[in-house]
């Protein structure tokens, strides 16, 4: 039974911030019960320097063939999953907002714990428009992770692959002028780390299909660039299709009410699931709390999701609305014949 009565009478903006306000407390009450959580600076330095020392101690293992390279891999992985919610945190100013030096310095060792991402500094205005125009046409952030694409071999590509998602869409753009705009914002997003990253992906799978054809490439760079891939660069395709995987299909596209809290997020947890939420912290179940609650950092909506999924459904967000992968991730459950905007060839 609700705790509020009288929430069925509310407008969308009057249960968003119903619902803002029992999480806002929640945090607030564990704060007061764990002091500590009060320490975010100092929390998010450690949760750095650990997800560093995990993935510098993974790679250290697999260079003295104490690990396989896939446990490598999955372990790099996780790891680096922890510094993607820093970043977003970051992109927040969760963290030092009165000492930029060390806010910044935050900001360049997340992204070269991820190269396979855009320039965080460039993110932050596009993460900011998908605060405001979620699940629209004009949240590029989504649309650059496949939001609102239909399910296929395409989409399961463009999931993995940031520039596949780029190149694949090009196509849609009206005009050369346009496509041209939309590869020179590439560019410029992804450079320099992201642009390495993605061109040591490709050079190691030209490699490896040329050995399979039976031209294999017996360089001693081709050797190293085998353990960078191990090390970190397939880590990064693996926890990039994780996350993309799940954030899109847990962001809803295309016939929303612009700004409706209500409708921008469900909640998935389906067991099923879980391979791919543990290399995104567990996003699927916490990232819409993120939505209501702007200002909490990662770790707490992981304390606070009990109190924020029973409000959360009192208000009428829905949990796991597995139909949205067959209806390219429209709200309406009718939305079987849901085609992409032109406009989505818009710049990434």
């Amino acid at each position: 039974m609700s705790s509020n009565p009288d929430i069925s009478r509310q407008s969308p903006h009057e249960r968003a911030e119903y619902v803002k306000r029992i999480v806002t407390q929640e945090g607030a009450q564990l704060r007061q019960r764990f002091p500590i959580l009060k320490q975010q600076n100092a929390i998010g330095v450690a949760i750095l320097v650990l997800s560093w020392a995990g993935m510098l101690a993974s790679a250290a293992a697999y260079v003295q063939d104490a690990l396989p390279a896939w446990v490598t891999i999955l372990m790099v992985a996780f790891f680096a999953s922890f510094t993607h919610e820093l970043e977003h945190d970051l992109i927040h100013w969760m963290y030092f907002r009165q000492k930029p030096w060390a806010h910044h310095l935050m900001m360049a060792l997340v992204w070269l714990a991820r190269p396979s991402t855009i320039n965080p500094w460039i993110r932050r205005e596009i993460h900011f428009n998908h605060h405001k125009h979620s699940g629209t046409e004009r949240d590029i952030e989504e649309r650059a992770i496949t939001n609102g694409e239909r399910w296929g071999l395409r989409r399961f590509l463009m999931t993995g692959d940031n520039m596949l998602s780029v190149l694949l869409r090009l196509h849609r753009a009206p005009t050369r002028q346009l496509r041209v705009r939309m590869l020179t914002r590439t560019m410029a997003a992804y450079f320099p780390l992201g642009l390495l990253h993605w061109a040591l992906w490709y050079v190691f799978l030209a490699v490896h299909a040329l050995a399979l054809a039976g031209h294999p490439v017996t360089a001693s760079w081709a050797t190293a660039l085998d353990t960078l891939v191990v090390v970190w660069i397939a880590p990064n395709v693996w926890r990039t299709f994780c996350l993309h995987f799940v954030s899109s299909n847990m962001h809803y596209y295309g016939d929303i009410e612009d700004g409706n809290v209500l409708q921008q997020c469900q909640v998935l947890t389906p067991v099923w699931m879980w391979p791919f939420q543990l290399f995104c912290c567990n996003f699927g179940s916490t990232h819409g709390i993120h939505h209501f609650v702007v200002k909490e950092p990662f770790y707490v909506r992981q304390m606070t999701a009990p109190v924020a999924h029973r409000v959360m459904r009192e208000v009428g967000v829905r949990f796991n609305d597995l139909g949205t992968f067959s209806r390219a991730n429209r709200w309406r459950a009718d939305a079987r014949s849901a085609t992409v905007p032109s406009s989505a060839g818009k710049p990434a």
